[in-house]
């Protein structure tokens, strides 16, 4: 059973994978090919990179509610053929018809999203969902591999029309796995036993579950919405700075493949990332992540050499792969431990969907009014204040069982 269950999370993730192509690609693409798109401003990028995100806010607790009645099968099937059709829209310039397309990619991203969530959920406990959750995301974020790196490099070279319809005609493929690895039955969780159940009427009162959604917003608002959305536009910022170097690189292909050798790292790491935190403790690994995340966000704005800035950007890459595996580990354990499961991990989706759209949104914001640079020192100091919390969290739970 435990590797049927585990040949299922593969399966998904690879449908997953197939269908965040285009999105990928998009966003190392976007912010250095916006006027092939047809775009004026660099605030209309960071409106089309964050829409899909806000959509998804109101959505989730709509197709939470839809999933306990309707089949997995049938619910990645709609989400594949709309990701094919927002992939391909992609070809076609004009901010307005971008922007509708984009909330459609939100809707269809929310059917996987939960999806995925709802069945770790249900066939994991506390001593293996991290590894289950490093499983999902590191092979789910090839299909970010290939999108970033592929997508940028044929970008720059044939343009986004190009790159769009391809990408889309990959996505299609995605059906003929679904009947293959999803099993028809719903989404619907069962209530799972707990040692220490938290009453439904305090749930929200917990403190755990207001700081698991606080770290889920702000981490996937600074990675997820910001560093993702403008990892090509700081390259570009920083090559423009330093033009001795009389070799400057496409800056959408050498963040597609920055971004893709994360990617290409994440299906090993992730997994291996979840297994300590199953053994070691949620609460120390997230406190040391986040700590060196607050130093390497404020490297990025100084400045040191090229070559040495871009292993700084490797760095805030690997904490990146064990932030987002550890806090969604962090999301199912305390989940686990109510009555209302499903509410608490559509609320978390909510909560990370909305971080993710308010980070591309302002970092754009920022760069257009005043400096990108102020946003980074902010997100330096943000990381170190979670990390600051987590730590005395951590230390008042050693005081307890000592």
């Amino acid at each position: 059973m435990a590797k049927d269950n585990k040949a299922q999370v593969v399966m998904i993730a690879i449908i997953t994978g197939l269908c965040i192509l285009g999105d990928s690609m998009l966003y190392v693409v976007l912010p250095t090919h916006w006027n092939e798109a047809g775009l004026t401003s660099l605030w209309e990028v960071g409106a089309l990179l964050s829409i899909n995100r806000f959509i998804r806010v109101p959505l989730n607790p709509i197709v939470s509610r839809l999933y306990k009645k309707l089949s997995h099968r049938k619910g990645i099937i709609l989400a594949i053929l709309l990701s094919a059709m927002a992939t391909a829209s992609y070809s076609i310039s004009g901010f307005w018809f971008l922007l509708l397309m984009r909330a459609i990619w939100g809707i269809a991203w929310t059917f996987l999203r939960l999806g995925a969530y709802f069945f770790i959920l249900n066939i994991s406990a506390e001593g293996n969902r991290g590894h289950y959750m490093g499983v999902y995301n590191g092979i789910f974020r090839l299909g970010s591999l290939v999108g970033m790196l592929a997508g940028g490099i044929i970008a720059d070279i044939f343009g986004i029309k190009v790159v769009s319809l391809v990408f889309a005609g990959i996505t299609l493929s995605a059906l003929f796995l679904v009947y293959y690895s999803i099993y028809p039955s719903t989404g619907q969780i069962a209530p799972l036993a707990t040692t220490h159940p938290l009453k439904i009427s305090n749930e929200w009162k917990d403190s755990k579950v207001i700081w698991m959604l606080i770290t889920g917003f702000f981490v996937t608002m600074l990675y997820q919405g910001a560093f993702t959305s403008t990892l090509s536009h700081l390259i570009d910022l920083r090559q423009t700075q330093q033009m001795a170097t009389n070799a400057i690189l496409a800056s959408a292909s050498l963040a597609g493949i920055i971004q893709a050798i994360r990617w290409g790292w994440e299906p090993w790491l992730a997994p291996w990332f979840g297994r300590k935190s199953d053994r070691w403790g949620r609460q120390p690994v997230l406190t040391i992540a986040l700590l060196g995340a607050s130093v390497l966000f404020a490297l990025i704005n100084t400045g040191v050499p090229f070559w040495i800035w871009i292993a700084v950007i490797f760095g805030v890459q690997l904490t990146a792969t064990v932030l987002t595996t550890v806090v969604d580990a962090v999301a199912g354990d305390v989940a686990s431990q109510t009555i209302g499961k499903t509410s608490i991990m559509t609320t978390y989706s909510i909560v990370t969907d909305l971080g993710s759209a308010v980070g591309a949104l302002s970092v754009y914001l920022t760069a257009s009014l005043i400096e990108i640079e102020i946003f980074y020192w902010g997100a330096a100091l943000i990381l170190l204040l979670l990390s600051s919390k987590w730590a005395m969290t951590s230390r008042k739970a050693i005081r307890i069982q000592d």
